[in-house]
């Protein structure tokens, strides 16, 4: 059988990418290591190579990219795949993405134009998927909600994630100019009110704006990064910003006459008209509150610019009525309300979540042609095969 070597984090869909290749015939080895630097790490370098040394992989696999993990497979002679779950990867802008052994995926077509405008080759685009037999066994299970919870979702709207209330720009802001501020502030309540893949983040801040903040977050980068301040702020701070406003704007507005049921360890003590379930665990339960809730709902970050995020994929092969913002690229794979539901405004969101609400046959039929649509070509199974159709 043959093997490959896989780096494995804390992502989500790791267990069902790792599934995925061995229903495709490989046997996977698995390595698990905190990365304190994505770029140099001489311990787990070593340790992999002893590895890679022993000849018995095809290839070295991670979910998302890593200069350490490329770097040595490219000193190796053997191939690095990555299959990327964020977007942007700040750990893209470095040298590294160069290096001929890459073979990187990518699920956000944008990300892929703008790494090849760079000159970086074997970058490719690989939407990403779900286990749908996984779920399927699953939720053919007794549900673990008791009647009244069942009752509860049945009648909500629910949201399944973080309000990034915890967001780099609120640790920073209060060091910023006056002016600034108003201008990020400002920034950021318009991104906020746009939806899908409209980001007015791109390109915001000037050579001089990037040298006043500069003098308050220092910014470092070793010599092969090729990541610029503006960039990572406009991404890492703005953005991130961005969506935290927007989750929460939205979600209080939803919860004006109509119950909103939030599954998220983040603080929502201002927001007092909307229910905190708490966290939920991605494998075990959350796939049932997808199942059992009428409406969920998805805010994709402005970060990813065209992509489905992996939550959509989630919602839908657990069986799930989804209304989500629209992102370009759902229009290849889906259409808003056969298979899902989508909106580009604040008022399209409410009026869309108030009508499916008090519509149950037709949401329910969405939904199963949601999943249907999902089941056909969009499993992990076959993003993988796709993805070894490639090397």
């Amino acid at each position: 059988m043959k093997k490959i070597l896989c780096y494995r984090w804390k992502a989500y869909n790791y267990p069902d990418v790792i599934e995925a290749f061995r229903a495709n015939g490989y046997e996977v080895r698995q390595i698990s290591q905190k990365l304190l630097s994505y770029e140099v790490n001489d311990a787990f370098a070593e340790k992999l190579r002893v590895l890679i040394r022993s000849g018995e992989y095809e290839f070295v696999f991670s979910i998302n990219f890593f200069p350490v993990i490329s770097d040595l497979c490219e000193e190796e002679g053997i191939l690095y795949v990555s299959y990327s779950c964020d977007a942007p990867l700040i750990s893209m802008y470095h040298q590294s993405v160069f290096n001929s052994v890459n073979r990187i995926f990518l699920f956000d077509v944008d990300s892929v134009g703008r790494f090849r405008a760079f000159g970086a080759e074997n970058i490719e685009y690989l939407p990403l998927g779900v286990d749908t037999k996984r779920l399927s066994r699953q939720l053919s299970y007794p549900s673990p909600f008791d009647d009244s919870l069942t009752e509860l979702l049945s009648d909500s709207i629910s949201f399944v994630g973080s309000l990034y209330e915890k967001n780099s720009y609120d640790r920073i802001r209060k060091d910023l100019p006056p002016y600034l501020q108003g201008f990020f502030d400002c920034a950021i309540t318009v991104q906020a009110m746009r939806f899908g893949s409209e980001n007015l983040l791109d390109d915001l801040i000037t050579d001089q704006t990037a040298e006043k903040i500069t003098d308050i977050l220092p910014f470092e980068k070793s010599d092969r990064s090729f990541a610029t301040l503006p960039f990572v702020f406009e991404t890492t701070s703005l953005g991130f910003k961005a969506a935290s406003v927007q989750r929460k704007t939205e979600l209080k507005q939803l919860s004006i006459g109509q119950s909103v049921l939030i599954y998220t360890e983040s603080d929502t003590s201002d927001m007092i008209s909307v229910t905190n379930m708490g966290g939920v665990d991605y494998r075990v339960i959350m796939p049932w509150v997808f199942k059992e809730s009428a409406v969920n709902t998805n805010f994709t970050i402005p970060n990813i610019r065209t992509g489905i995020p992996l939550r959509v994929w989630d919602v839908l092969g657990a069986g799930g009525f989804l209304l989500t913002n629209h992102q370009k690229e759902m229009d290849y794979y889906f259409r808003d309300g056969e298979n899902i539901a989508w909106f580009d405004s604040e008022e399209e969101l409410i009026d869309k979540a108030s009508y499916y609400l008090s519509h149950e046959k037709e949401r329910k039929s969405i939904a199963k042609k949601g999943l249907l649509a999902v089941k056909n070509g969009h499993s992990f199974k076959d993003r993988i095969a796709l993805l070894l159709s490639r090397l």
